[in-house]
C-alpha cells in the first residue's frame, strides 16, 4: 500500500447556493419584503460578530449564470456550527423566497506534500491562519469541486509519495505565481461530499481565474490526474448591494 498523504484540518466549510423565486418575491407585498430584508440584515450582523470573535467567517456573493443566484460561504469550528447556520437561515422569511440549488460540505485542508520535515505545523502562526482563515472581501469568487483520477493508467493513488510530492510542488509553484492576484482556499471533502476537494478562489479581477485554471491545466497534476466539476462564479455582495439586487 502506498503512503497516504497526512493532512491538517481547520474550520469546516459550507458553500450554500440558492436561487431566488422571483415570481414569489414579486408577489409579496412591500411589508413582507421589508421584513424579510430586515431579518436578513440581522443575520448579516450575527455573521460579522462570529468573524470578529474569531469563531468563523462568512461571505456572500451573487452568482452569474443560471446555476444559482446567491452563494453563501460559511466557515465554522464544527459541523454542528455549520448546521446551525444553515438551519437558522432556512427559518428566515427571506429563505421562503429561495430554493436550494447546490451545496458543498468540506473542511479547510493542508497536506504534507509541501510541508517542511521536522517542523511542528501547529506551532506555525502562518499555518494556523491558513487553517482558520478570514474569508477575503475580494470582488469575485470562483468555486469548483475536483477529484484525482483513479483510472488504470492514470491512478493518482497508486503513485509513490515521492512522485506525488514532486508533482504537487511543481503544481504549487503555479499557484504561488498568482500571489496577490488570487487568494486560494482548498477544502477537503473525502467522506463529506461527492468530490474529493473543493477549490475556492477570490480575486479583484475575474480574468485571473481563467488564467490560473488554464495554466494549471497544462501541469501534469491536472492534465493527467485532475477531474473537475461545475464552476460557479460570482460578485461580492454586502447588505446594501443585496438590497439593490432585490429592489423591484
Amino acid at each position: 500500500m502506498n503512503e497516504a498523504a497526512s493532512t491538517l484540518e481547520g474550520w469546516y466549510a459550507l458553500h450554500d447556493f440558492r436561487s431566488i423565486n422571483w415570481a414569489a418575491w414579486k408577489a409579496a407585498d412591500d411589508e413582507e419584503r421589508a421584513v424579510a430584508l430586515d431579518e436578513l440584515e440581522e443575520f448579516w450582523k450575527e455573521w460579522k460578530e462570529v468573524e470578529n470573535s474569531s469563531q468563523g467567517s462568512t461571505v456572500v456573493y451573487t452568482v452569474v449564470g443560471q446555476k444559482a443566484d446567491l452563494c453563501m460561504m460559511h466557515l465554522r469550528e464544527t459541523l454542528e456550527d455549520l448546521k446551525a447556520v444553515e438551519n437558522a437561515f432556512n427559518k428566515t422569511m427571506f429563505a421562503q423566497y429561495t430554493t436550494k440549488s447546490y451545496s458543498y460540505v468540506s473542511v479547510v485542508e493542508l497536506s504534507n506534500y509541501l510541508g517542511k520535515e521536522g517542523e511542528d505545523p501547529m506551532q506555525n502562526p502562518e499555518i494556523i491562519a491558513r487553517l482558520k482563515p478570514v474569508l477575503p472581501q475580494r470582488q469575485y469568487i470562483c468555486f469548483y469541486p475536483m477529484n484525482k483520477k483513479r483510472e488504470l493508467n492514470d491512478n493518482w493513488y497508486m503513485l509513490s509519495m515521492d512522485e506525488r510530492r514532486t508533482m504537487m510542488r511543481s503544481h504549487g509553484m503555479i499557484g504561488r505565481s498568482y500571489a496577490g492576484k488570487v487568494k486560494q482556499i482548498i477544502t477537503g471533502s473525502v467522506g463529506f461530499d461527492d468530490w474529493e476537494w473543493g477549490v475556492t478562489l477570490f480575486a479583484d479581477d475575474a480574468l485571473q481565474f481563467k488564467k490560473l485554471v488554464y495554466e494549471m491545466r497544462f501541469d501534469e497534476v491536472s492534465a493527467r490526474y485532475g477531474e473537475f466539476g461545475s464552476f460557479y462564479v460570482g460578485s461580492l455582495l454586502n447588505e446594501g448591494t443585496l438590497e439593490d439586487m432585490l429592489k423591484l
